[in-house]
């Protein structure tokens, strides 16, 4: 349910917004107004304004300032003497009073240089009860909406004569927190959000490294699970005071947020509905289970079917795969018709065509897929083949056998038929599965893991893949590095960097797809262009798909590079050039030749020979795919020795780099980097290995008494 409890919460037009800043947002060090974050909440509210939102601030801060003021006064106008004197605590409202008119300056000061008017509301507790007062108050708010003036709330601390905590079901306040949540049901706001110095609601302390997030309040799991850490010693009511206010107002039907006023984007991010902060809302516990399985929870949950599955024998193992190919066959109109939605939605959202084409699951999507789901089932069973027998000493014998890696993280591009390729793959290799798939995707990949888990025994049980459907859940499953053994991601050159720089767990995958076919001089012309055709527009999507063309320059004038650029052109294929093709071809010039276009798009260059081409390949390219078509077989050997590249092909599509096509059954990813595995990772990839030793009773005692042999034992088959 990826983020649907945020656009449920906004399903209705929220118009009417009341947001509360603390004083720890509004105050730096030593009580100084924090100019900066101060000038990026009024940016924002201010374009709230223009964009027709009717605004109420509440404020905090004016105590906090008022005593930074009245501290500095008094030290100016202090002798020596009066110094050395023990300094007496300042009165609280004096300071209220110093403050709240220093505070509202900068409001109006920084307002008036975005063409706003602002206007100060003093306002205290026993007002409250009279009915009178709120007529007034709403008639007043009503006429400032109308003008599109923003009110500034904040208590009167100058003259408050409240001595008591408040209790906000009795209509009265006790500090800014209280008074927002009762300004917002008082004036029928739409949306409350309270900003804060941390980025929400913490299941304890947010300084202990064990707490976690909320990101959406269920007040029958969590009320009396929260350990709350130490109030700010800026402000008066701290987290339990607005966790009060939020809890009030949500269950009275006004969404409520908890988020961090230190980001200058969070409001914007609340009103667009993605998942920042806490949720309070009176329809949370519909949305959340009370039960629901943290990160943690869900690896560990993999682990432990995995082993399982790892307990069982080859051929149940291979009963699995067996059964969900009969599934995916079994609800191949029920998938058809999820797939069709996501793709809809897609279209509607103007989403690019390649993104859109890698949705689709076109006709015979789901046979294609169950046939590599039984190809996979009828392999060698991969788990606990013995790789190497040693006799270590008389009697003694180790075995080198292959294992599981464990548990796999993968996160995966919009693909929904790459969610069964990773699901059998997986249970083939007898690994614990976390599934991240597109958000385009989301139906697809719903309905996919159901047929998956559902035909997966009890024995073992759907735990083994767990489906993640929020990309928010991604950082706490990143910290897992003690039950996550892998991350693949399978999406762009941001998502993958971003990824490896966040996690301590093995990352492998591939940033980009910039794969090149160079046609040699000694080409057949006619295979060149079958070549280039299909490496470019067979699945133009694809991250094996050509991306950049390289011609040697002995073809410019025999003209197969026109017959070349006329195949591609024809075909509806963009083309821009380098400083050479560009003016040979003319054709725009491309910006960069690390790109990878994903669509019916190329950059073609012309190039003075094969060693122009491999250093061109190496400067540019991703280690991915790259291919030769050349008659030349010194050329070719020449190519194929020198290209640093996963995968590196001689008068071969680029496209033939592909798990099942390399007959591993499925792939998991492909990976450019060179530790553990590279290019397209299929079983063996997913494998590790464990050392099993067999003994009589033998001892090391320092080595003493005994002989090491360490003789090689023929593998029996």
């Amino acid at each position: 349910m990826e983020e649907l409890d945020r656009s449920r919460a906004f399903a209705r037009d929220v118009k009417r917004i009341v947001v509360k800043v603390g004083t720890a947002v509004v105050t730096g060090k030593g009580g100084r107004l924090a100019l900066g974050r101060l000038g990026a909440l009024c940016e924002q509210l201010a374009e709230l304004n223009s964009d027709g939102f009717e605004v109420i601030l509440v404020s905090s801060g004016a105590v906090g300032l008022g005593r930074q003021r009245l501290r500095y006064r008094q030290l100016v106008n202090s002798s020596f003497a009066d110094l050395q004197k023990p300094q007496t605590e300042l009165d609280g409202k004096a300071c209220a009073g110093v403050g709240q008119s220093s505070l509202m300056s900068y409001y109006e000061t920084m307002f008036d240089q975005l063409d706003v008017t602002a206007a100060q509301l003093l306002v205290n507790d026993s007002s409250f009860r009279d009915k009178e007062f709120r007529k007034q108050l709403n008639e007043t708010v009503k006429s400032m909406l109308d003008l599109r003036v923003i009110p500034i709330f904040n208590e009167n601390d100058a003259i408050s004569t409240r001595r008591a905590p408040y209790q906000d079901s009795s209509g009265i306040f006790w500090d800014n927190d209280s008074l927002a949540a009762l300004l917002a049901l008082e004036l029928k706001a739409d949306l409350l959000i309270l900003l804060s110095d941390v980025e929400g609601l913490y299941t304890g302390p947010p300084s202990d490294p064990n707490s976690k997030l909320i990101h959406t309040f269920v007040k029958e799991k969590h009320q009396d699970e929260i350990t709350f850490g130490d109030k700010s010693r800026l402000g008066r009511g701290g987290m339990t005071a607005k966790v009060k206010a939020a809890v009030n107002a949500a269950y009275a039907g006004i969404p409520v947020i908890i988020t961090s006023g230190y980001s200058a984007e969070n409001i914007d991010k609340v009103l667009r509905g993605l998942r920042v902060g806490t949720l309070f809302h009176q329809d949370a516990r519909l949305w959340a289970p009370i039960t629901d399985s943290s990160a943690r929870d869900m690896a560990v949950a993999a682990r432990e079917s995995s082993r399982k599955l790892q307990a069982l024998s080859s051929e149940d193992r291979k009963k699995i795969l067996l059964d969900i190919a009969d599934a995916l066959e079994a609800n191949e109109t029920t998938i058809k018709a999820e797939n069709e939605l996501d793709v809809a939605a897609a279209q509607e959202a103007g989403l690019e065509e390649s993104l859109v084409a890698r949705l689709v699951m076109t006709p015979g999507k789901i046979s294609s897929l169950a046939a590599s789901v039984r190809k996979l089932a009828d392999m060698e069973d991969p788990i606990g083949r013995v790789l190497k027998k040693t006799e270590v000493a008389d009697g003694l014998v180790l075995e080198k056998t292959s294992s599981p890696l464990g548990v796999l993280l993968i996160v995966f591009e919009s693909r929904p038929d790459a969610l069964v390729q990773i699901a059998s793959l997986a249970i083939r290799s007898g690994n614990g599965l976390l599934l991240k798939g597109g958000k385009e995707a989301r139906r697809s990949n719903a309905i996919l893991h159901k047929v998956i888990t559902d035909a997966i025994p009890e024995t073992v049980g759907g735990k083994l893949i767990g489906l993640v459907t929020s990309r928010e859940e991604i950082p706490d499953l990143l910290k897992l590095d003690d039950v996550i053994d892998l991350v693949i991601p399978r999406g762009s050159n941001k998502l993958v960097t971003q990824i490896k720089n966040t996690t301590k767990i093995p990352v492998l995958g591939h940033a980009d797809g910039i794969c090149h076919v160079y046609v040699d001089k000694s080409c057949d012309t006619d295979m060149a262009k079958r070549i280039v055709s299909d490496a470019k527009l067979d699945y133009p999507a694809a991250c094996n798909a050509m991306e950049t063309l390289l011609v040697h320059k002995d073809l410019e004038q025999n003209a197969v590079l026109n017959e070349l650029i006329f195949a591609l052109q024809s075909n509806g294929v963009t083309l821009y050039g380098g400083p050479r093709a560009s003016a040979i071809l003319n054709i725009p010039e491309a910006r960069t030749f690390n790109h990878e276009y994903c669509s019916k798009a190329c950059t073609v260059e012309v190039v003075e020979d094969v060693y122009a081409a491999i250093d061109h390949i190496h400067r540019h390219g991703s280690a991915h795919t790259d291919c030769i078509v050349t008659e030349d077989p010194e050329v070719a050997e020449l190519f194929l020795r020198q290209v640093d590249s996963a995968a590196v092909f001689h008068n071969a599509s680029t496209r033939f780099s592909d798990g099942f096509r390399f007959g591993l059954g499925a792939e998991v990813g492909v990976s450019t980097g060179r530790i553990h595995a590279r290019g397209p990772v299929g079983v063996e990839g997913l494998l590790t290995t464990r050392w099993i030793m067999r003994g009589k009773g033998q001892v090391v005692d320092g080595d003493n008494g005994i002989v090491y042999t360490h003789q090689d034992i023929p593998i029996q088959a």
